[in-house]
């Protein structure tokens, strides 16, 4: 069933299926776009984490050994 059937079946026109088609994949590939950003931005944040654990661990050893050194 092709496109002008079903518009014909429905009583629509054409362009109107057209538009509908076009929309609804525009809206999956946002989906698709927003799932990779969301995913980046968790692994972004996640390793963020993880440098500012590291960076908190060598201040405090600056500072330790820094103790030491006097």
């Amino acid at each position: 069933l092709g496109v002008a059937a079903a518009a014909r079946q429905l009583g629509l026109h054409e362009s109107l299926l057209y538009n509908w088609r076009r929309s609804a994949r525009l809206s999956q590939d946002k989906s698709a776009v927003e799932e990779r950003l969301l995913t980046e931005n968790a692994r972004l944040k996640r390793q963020l984490a993880e440098q500012a654990e590291e960076l908190a661990i060598i201040k405090k050893a600056t500072a330790y050994f820094a103790r030491n050194l006097k």
